[in-house]
């Protein structure tokens, strides 16, 4: 009895809650924040019966999670169903970080000097891509790329949802965890290195996105004297490059190395047959993961019980060391564990900011 136990449909939010509470504080911030009254009694249930035991005693019982329910749906934040309905992360997300608890927005995006604000971010490609086996580096950029898109500033807490069609269907067989997130590029005002000299970077390229000189996939920014060689090439004088804008007031003399923002992969939310399991990070070395499961076994019929359970999984790091095209080789059904069910499943994964979590 490890864990969170799950009962009538809860996998979703036991997952959702092991992934962000059991080894983060990247989200405490929503436990102690003022809020109003009927708000509040929401709030104290996550924090004293769910939170709380399950960072104390390792164990939380359905009950608890069931009065959550049942206070989200009573007070009028939710259908009727859901105490009862199987509903995604997102929407769960959604309702208790945004509507209810109103934190600030976890993400903010630019287009066109517009901000977006969102608490999660669906991941969506073009159908031109050429991705076969992609990390999550790789589909965040294309997507952003694709989309127009840029990261107004750094999130403290980042949640993306992995491209998927409802619950069955998906758009690859496998993805790779990038167990951290090089966002230097994706930040709309940044100081950014030339991809070519490491000079520091005044125009960025879209075209130049997929451009196999430079490498298959990434943003492509170049110093004003580079820029200028690279599209002299006949295939590249279409191109258009946008300037690379800077903080206020970053001095005009500053010389790379540049430090690079990246964010820390904590937990994976994974889904096979309508149900969500949660793989946790509970240290810094590969092979510290956790396999989390709120309805691993039951304990009698209709009147039993189910039995939560977590495991550690270091056969995880054995996966995550191998080349793409080792991977791609690896049968699901063969490989060791509960590894497949992370590179095979993964509907959301979250990351967060080592210096961001200090401020919000």
């Amino acid at each position: 009895m490890k864990g969170i136990q799950g009962h009538y449909n809860s996998c979703y939010m036991d997952s959702t809650l092991f992934g962000l509470f059991a080894c983060s504080s990247v989200l405490d911030s929503l436990l102690f924040m003022a809020t109003h009254r009927q708000e509040a009694a929401i709030q104290t249930t996550l924090l004293q019966q769910i939170v709380n035991p399950l960072r104390r005693y390792g164990f939380v019982p359905s009950c608890n999670v069931m009065k959550l329910r049942k206070q989200l749906q009573q007070e009028g934040y939710s259908d009727h169903t859901f105490a009862t309905d199987e509903k995604d992360p997102e929407e769960f997300l959604t309702l208790v970080v945004q509507k209810i608890l109103q934190l600030d927005p976890l993400l903010k995006l630019t287009a066109e000097g517009k901000v977006q604000e969102n608490s999660c971010y669906q991941i969506f490609l073009d159908q031109k891509h050429t991705l076969v086996l992609p990390t999550v580096q790789q589909l965040f950029e294309h997507s952003l790329h694709w989309s127009g898109l840029a990261l107004a500033e750094i999130p403290s807490c980042l949640i993306l949802q992995m491209p998927r069609f409802g619950k069955n269907f998906k758009m690859f067989d496998k993805i790779i965890p990038s167990l951290e997130l090089d966002i230097s590029d994706i930040l709309s005002e940044s100081p950014r290195e030339c991809v070519l000299c490491g000079e520091l970077a005044g125009l960025a390229c879209a075209d130049c996105f997929t451009d196999p000189t430079f490498g298959r996939t990434g943003f492509k920014l170049f110093c004003l004297t580079c820029s200028e060689k690279v599209h002299l090439h006949p295939t590249r004088k279409a191109h258009q490059p946008s300037r690379v804008r800077l903080p206020k007031g970053y001095p005009q003399g500053a010389r790379p190395p540049l430090p690079r923002e990246k964010l820390q992969l904590f937990a994976v939310l994974c889904i096979e047959t309508s149900h969500y399991v949660s793989f946790v990070r509970h240290g810094p070395r590969p092979q510290d993961w956790l396999f989390f499961d709120s309805m691993a076994d039951r304990e009698g019929d209709q009147d039993g019980y189910n039995i939560p359970q977590v495991q550690e999984c270091p056969e995880v790091e054995r996966y995550l060391q191998m080349s793409p095209a080792e991977l791609a080789c690896q049968l699901p059904r063969e490989m060791e564990g509960v590894a497949k069910r992370l590179f095979c499943d993964a509907s959301m994964y979250l990351y967060q900011s080592p210096s961001m979590c200090l401020y919000r």
